[in-house]
């Protein structure tokens, strides 16, 4: 099991957030290539470096130009 996740802008300009699942015989970046919407740029995180508290999760943000670990295929 991973404790990353991957990051992305979605089309509505909030932040989506991948989760791989537990048996997932892919690599992280392998997951963000096939998952992230074509085109999309994303960025891998610790798990750890997401915000816990979901109450306030509509008005997460990120700067795109943080994107940088590869892009939606």
């Amino acid at each position: 099991m991973t404790n990353q996740v991957i990051i992305y802008i979605n089309d509505e300009g909030g932040v989506s957030i991948l989760n791989p699942a537990p048996n997932c015989s892919l690599s992280i970046d392998e997951l963000g290539k096939k998952d992230v919407p074509k085109g999309k740029k994303y960025k891998i995180l610790n798990k750890s470096d997401v915000p816990t508290d979901w109450s306030f999760r509509d008005a997460w943000t990120v700067d795109e130009s943080d994107l940088t670990d590869g892009v939606g295929e």
